[in-house]
């Protein structure tokens, strides 16, 4: 049995109740939400992790999503009844971590549920990942929030301000990709430009220089094709 609690979000009062009844048969406690704004009221600290419909009234799931970013990290799985390519990127975008198509099958539902269930347990507990108040240790990366330092295999890597501000930003969302835009306006403070992108890129690419091994397979800065970057 599983002692996870999800929070389940979704307009449709009977998609909630299949939803309800697959979980708890799993084995979850489930907590149910009918729309955006009482999905904000009702999230905490102790749910693991949040199916989140996108159409919904008053406050769309995209919406919702980036709101619930601006403090929990928990896994998103996105339900939509749309299967183009550029409304998952928009949901991937928005903070998601995985999406499933209505009509959706138990077992796949399930299946979806537990591997995001695992990958953010392995984040939050793997010995190889520890975080001690601002000093973050990533396998042989130790960055030190506070003194804005960083050290690979004991030896200090030279990070001007910008390069250290995105690494920040990626460490301190672990698991969460980050597209052009938001890594521009989160680190250079305002509103993305024509020549964001290369910016961006190019500020990538020397930070992958000083703290990866093979920059043509980086083990840290993680290229999600079509959306951006993250690190796990």
């Amino acid at each position: 049995m599983h002692s996870e609690k999800i929070l389940v979000v979704d307009d449709d009062k009977d998609i909630r109740r299949i939803l309800k009844i697959y979980l708890i048969n799993a084995g979850y406690e489930v907590i149910l939400a009918s729309n955006g704004k009482e999905a904000l009221e009702l999230i905490e600290d102790n749910i693991k992790l949040i199916l989140l419909d996108v159409m919904m009234s008053e406050m769309d799931g995209l919406e919702v999503c980036v709101k619930i970013r601006e403090k929990y990290n928990m896994p998103i799985i996105f339900l939509t009844a749309k299967s183009e390519v550029i409304d998952k990127v928009a949901g991937l975008t928005a903070g998601g971590d995985d999406y499933i198509t209505k009509p959706f099958q138990s077992i796949e539902l399930i299946a979806r549920v537990q591997a995001n269930l695992r990958r953010y347990t392995y984040i939050e507990n793997n010995t190889a990942i520890k975080e001690d108040k601002n000093d973050i240790l990533i396998d042989d990366l130790n960055i030190n929030l506070t003194s804005y330092t960083v050290k690979k295999n004991g030896s200090e890597v030279s990070l001007t301000k910008t390069e250290f501000s995105i690494l920040k930003l990626l460490v301190k969302n672990r698991g969460r990709v980050f597209n052009i835009e938001q890594i521009y306006e989160n680190v250079w403070q305002k509103e993305s430009i024509l020549n964001a992108e290369n910016t961006v890129s190019v500020h990538i690419k020397k930070l992958r220089e000083k703290i990866e091994d093979d920059v043509k397979k980086p083990k840290y800065i993680k290229t999600v094709w079509g959306i951006g970057y993250r690190i796990d």
